[in-house]
C-alpha cells in the first residue's frame, strides 16, 4: 500500500485516547465492535459516517492521553486508511505502527477542511488536496516502518 485517498474528518488539537475510544469500551476484544465506538465522545455520528478509505485529519498532538492500543485499533477497524496531524503524541505514534495504521506527520492539517477528498503517497510523503489542488509535504515512511504497515502491523511483520 503506498498510496491512500479518501474524505477528510477534521479535529483539532489535543485530541486524546479518551475520545478516540472511551474508557467503557476498553473491555472490548474484538476490533469491529471497537469500529462502532470511535470517536464517539468528541463525534457521535463518525462511526456511521466514516467510510473504508477515509482520512483524520487533526492539528496539535492527536492520540494524547493514556497509551491504550485501543486508540488506534479502532481507527483502523472503522476502515480509516490514515491518519494526518501536525503532531502525534509519541506512544500513539507508536501504537499506530505497531497495529498498522499509517500515520503522517505534516502541516497540511492546517489547511485541509472537513469533508475535502485527500490523497496521502506514503512513499514520498507528498498530500494532495484534491479539492484545493494544493499539495504538501508530509514525513515519508522509512522502508522499514512501509514494510510494517504493509504487513498489516508489528505481529503480522514477523511471519
Amino acid at each position: 500500500m503506498n498510496k491512500a485517498s479518501g474524505i477528510a474528518h477534521k479535529y483539532g488539537d489535543n485530541v486524546d485516547t479518551d475520545v478516540i475510544i472511551p474508557a467503557r469500551h476498553l473491555n472490548i476484544s474484538d476490533p469491529a465492535t471497537l469500529a462502532l465506538h470511535c470517536m464517539e465522545d468528541i463525534d457521535p455520528a463518525f462511526a456511521k459516517r466514516v467510510k473504508s478509505g477515509d482520512i483524520i485529519v487533526a492539528t496539535k498532538n492527536f492520540g494524547c492521553g493514556s497509551s491504550r492500543e485501543h486508540a488506534p485499533l479502532s481507527i483502523k477497524a472503522a476502515g480509516v486508511s490514515v491518519v494526518i496531524a501536525e503532531s502525534f503524541a509519541r506512544i500513539f505514534y507508536r501504537n499506530a505502527i505497531n497495529i498498522g495504521l499509517p500515520i503522517i506527520e505534516s502541516s497540511a492539517a492546517a489547511a485541509i477542511n472537513n469533508g475535502d477528498t485527500v490523497e496521502v503517497d506514503f512513499t514520498s510523503g507528498i498530500i494532495t488536496n484534491h479539492d484545493t489542488g494544493e499539495q504538501y509535504c508530509g514525513q515519508p515512511f522509512p522502508p522499514f516502518i512501509q514494510k510494517i504497515i504493509a504487513a498489516g502491523g508489528l505481529m503480522h511483520c514477523a511471519r
